[in-house]
């Protein structure tokens, strides 16, 4: 039976979306037969955790369902005896355990936790969604992102290629297996930058552009700018639509994705603190290697947290935004050689080989620091043009600013190292196994 893992990192309250998630499990395994691990990762405070506990006890029986509601404590004790069995000695498991589990928020840490734990479930696939989002409805149904997954995902690209609406598959891809299946959002961007766009359009453009390669033509940089962070806009799910060919990572959220794990056993995301966009790393490289991807329109709906609202929320985020921009002047001279390498990222049997794109990461530690310095006095100009709670967040950026220069690049380096040990740390998994908790 296939086993497969829908995992749902929290660090907030979200009951309703436990309920909602819970009943798309169930409609994996009934639908498909499939083996459904619902996997809770929570962060969240104490009183919120324990509202959680009763939304997970009041579920209802789900045949084929699992359900594993693990808080930090209970994530922490699986991967320390992970990390001790594959580093071999007690300081580097503790380092490893660190960029696993750090103190901080980490979009793509959290998401290799679910990778990890998949794996000692014995998962084939992992089906990530957020907390803040919810699915659409059609004619009173939910429609659920996990159809389109499990109908496609791993499947020989060839043999799945008449049920695609359109194949844009490259020459000599079909007997690839499909490595990685997404939709987007409708709703409320994926960033909170759309006030920055209402106040200041040209502002937004420049901020935005320097998540974009350097070089890119004006024509291009203006569309990409334009759709960034707006997912499919504000459309309706009007019956599937679904395109076989390498995915965009412009073009699907991580919070309706699904990966293979002949991907995510090689590379893991990488283990940034405070910076969203970091957790798309994946995206861009089964893109670049060519890998057969599904892309689909079961868009699921975003919305914005109450806390997102707040002052704190507010600077937080910002921080998370900025934070993105300087850590794609490194990421962004690593998907340059990726694109590339192109077909040559990958082995005998089409797998993605991790030592070639370890190299690429290694070698961008040594980026020169000029760029980010740039780029975080480009923030620091813009910000203070934008004026009111902005300039807030201006004064903060320039109190931390040797702090986040460093960060840029030590995050990097510790991606670096992640990936060094990555492959040991997921076979490590497999081997420890993990308690069925309910």
């Amino acid at each position: 039976m296939r086993r497969v893992c829908l995992t749902l990192p929290t660090h907030r309250a979200c009951t309703g979306t436990i309920a909602a998630i819970a009943e798309e499990s169930a409609y994996g395994a009934k639908e498909f037969g499939a083996e459904v691990h619902l996997l809770i990762l929570d962060s969240s405070p104490t009183p919120v955790l324990a509202e959680h506990r009763q939304a997970v006890a009041a579920l209802p029986g789900m045949p084929g369902v699992t359900v594993h509601h693990l808080d930090e404590d209970e994530q922490r004790a699986f991967l320390r005896e992970v990390a001790t069995r594959s580093a071999g000695d007690a300081a580097s498991a503790d380092r490893l355990l660190e960029l696993m589990l750090p103190p901080r928020v980490s979009y793509g840490a959290c998401t290799n936790r679910a990778f990890l734990i998949a794996q000692a479930l014995g998962c084939t696939s992992v089906h990530r969604r957020d907390s803040d989002s919810r699915y659409q409805d059609a004619d009173g149904e939910p429609v659920f992102p996990l159809h389109q997954e499990l109908t496609y995902l791993g499947q020989r690209a060839d043999d799945v290629r008449k049920s695609a609406t359109r194949s844009k598959l490259p020459p000599g891809s079909g007997d690839r297996r499909v490595a990685v299946a997404g939709g987007s959002f409708v709703g409320e961007m994926s960033v909170d930058v759309a006030e920055i766009r209402d106040l200041d359009p040209d502002t937004y453009g420049e901020l935005v552009g320097l998540s974009l390669p350097e070089g890119s033509p004006a024509i291009w940089r203006d569309h990409l700018i334009d759709a960034s962070f707006r997912g499919a806009g504000n459309g309706t799910f009007d019956g599937d639509h679904a395109t076989l060919a390498p995915i965009s990572p412009m073009r699907v959220d991580m919070c309706n994705v699904a990966l293979d794990h002949e991907v995510y056993s090689r590379v893991p995301l990488p283990p940034a603190t405070d910076t969203i966009g970091t957790d798309y790393f994946l995206l861009h490289l089964t893109h670049d290697a060519r890998l057969p991807g599904l892309q689909h329109n079961r868009h699921i709906v975003n919305f914005h947290t109450e806390e997102r609202r707040t002052d704190a929320g507010f600077l937080a985020y910002q921080v998370r935004f900025v934070k993105f921009l300087l850590a794609k002047a490194y990421l962004n001279t690593v998907y340059a050689r990726t694109a590339a390498a192109g077909d040559a990222l990958l082995d005998a049997q089409g797998h993605i080989r991790a030592s070639v794109v370890a190299g690429f990461v290694r070698d961008s530690v040594g980026l020169d620091r000029t760029d980010v310095a740039r780029r975080l006095d480009v923030v620091d100009r813009a910000y203070r043009r934008l004026g009111v709670r902005y300039t807030t967040v201006a004064d903060t950026l320039a109190d931390r600013r040797s702090r986040l220069l460093d960060e840029a690049r030590d995050d990097m380096a510790a991606f670096a190292h992640l990936m060094d040990h990555w492959e040991a740390l997921t076979g490590a998994s497999a081997e420890a196994g993990l308690a069925v908790t309910r």
